[in-house]
């Protein structure tokens, strides 16, 4: 699949319109503004007041407050026609900035290390010129600010809110700076794009006593052991092998020193997969396997299992109009990459539960400019050049929807 996309030194943005090329130093402004700003779920406050000045400034119509600190723009043009959502995350996450760059985070233990920040500066952007072309649409356009999609998640108490009533929106849009995918690459798929989340924390509980006298003790450490292990036959005989799913415990906890056996071990994982039709399963599974093991040991168990987000399943017509446009941006079918799945997470799931929509990831890494760090890493940044591709994305889809 690498090889079917294209160097970072063949994008050409002649296929992003002369007045967005124009925005983009002031998009990239916004960008750095507020990935110097970093603030966590629920609580982007800075953030948000940045968003509803830029939108009160321009004149355009908007909602603030929703979901604590969301914020929904409404812009209609001349003549009446669908609605389209657009949808931008604005949450950062706890990470440390290790970047040495004049934009870098000035809150400790904070940073946008998952490209929450350029998702809101293309998102506002795309706001500005929509306002500016009310005549080359027809219908509404909703563009969503929504808070904490890092967790624990923003997206479902905004519909409770009812972000996609008054009007009703038709369907919805979104979309996630990739450094998964270089720079000129649109990942776009009909069907599932991301995973399903589901997470869980157990507490084993046998017997403490002297290391040296186990015949004492119920010894939680080996008990845990046992259940880790056991944990991996589920995808690997329980699951179907054409299909995709991943159980990953990735916390243990015990012991106090190296001659004692411990009374308690703690764990904690996450369960992934695409189909909805594995929703409830690996929770009754996981829960078997971990009685089963406790049982046969004379251990005894504490369960924490819950349901973060669904997956991403983008509607078939919504991806084909993604990919529709994204052809002519990129300006070559290789620069669509249409089997880019990703087992992590995104609480766009329930938008698209809700309504039609896609999904879709624009490749932002430029390894030649050491921009190709992974997502939520301490030195991760995207090469900017993505931020006026991105408006062009969303400008194009409006125009060929609302119509």
């Amino acid at each position: 699949m690498v090889s079917t996309v294209p160097n970072q030194s063949s994008v050409d943005l002649t296929q992003i319109r002369a007045e967005i090329r124009t925005l983009q130093p002031q998009i990239i402004e916004w960008r750095r503004h507020l990935h110097q700003h970093p603030e966590l779920g629920f609580k982007e406050l800075l953030t948000s007041e940045f968003v509803a000045q830029k939108l009160t400034q321009w004149g355009i119509e908007h909602q603030t407050g929703i979901a604590k600190t969301g914020i929904v723009a409404t812009i209609k043009g001349d003549t009446v026609g669908p609605v389209l959502a657009i949808r931008a995350d604005m949450d950062a996450l706890p990470i440390q900035e290790e970047n040495d760059v004049p934009y870098r985070s000035q809150h400790d233990g904070m940073m946008h290390a998952c490209g929450h920040d350029g998702h809101t500066a293309i998102a506002l952007a795309t706001t500005y010129y929509l306002n500016q072309h009310r005549s080359d649409f027809a219908g509404t356009v909703k563009i969503i600010f929504q808070p904490a999609e890092e967790g624990p998640g923003g997206a479902q108490p905004m519909i409770d809110e009812e972000v996609l009533k008054n009007p009703d929106v038709d369907a919805i849009i979104g979309l996630h700076l990739w450094n998964n995918l270089p720079l000129g690459t649109v990942g776009v798929r009909s069907g599932a794009l991301m995973a399903a989340v589901e997470c869980f924390r157990c507490t084993i509980l046998g017997k403490g006593g002297h290391g040296a006298m186990p015949h004492q003790t119920v010894d939680s450490i080996v008990v845990s052991a046992q259940v880790i292990n056991a944990l991996q036959t589920i995808v690997g005989r329980n699951v179907d092998p054409i299909q995709s799913a991943v159980v990953t415990v990735g916390e243990l906890q015990a012991g106090t020193a190296l001659n004692v056996i411990a009374d308690t071990a703690r764990m904690s994982g996450t369960v992934r997969y695409f189909n909805p039709d594995f929703e409830g399963y690996f929770g009754k599974r996981i829960e078997q396997i971990i009685a089963g093991v406790c049982q046969s040991q004379g251990a005894s168990y504490e369960l924490d299992y819950w349901r973060l987000y669904p997956p991403v399943i983008n509607d078939g017509n919504m991806a084909e109009l993604v990919r529709s446009v994204a052809v002519d941006v990129v300006e070559t079918p290789a620069g669509v990459v249409p089997e880019c799945q990703t087992m992590g997470g995104e609480d766009m799931a329930f938008f698209l539960q809700a309504i039609p929509g896609c999904y879709f990831f624009l490749g932002s890494a430029n390894p030649q400019k050491d921009l190709a760090y992974p997502h939520h890493h301490p030195r991760f940044d995207f090469d900017e050049t993505a931020l006026g591709m991105g408006v062009e994305m969303f400008v194009r889809c409006v125009e060929k929807f609302c119509r």
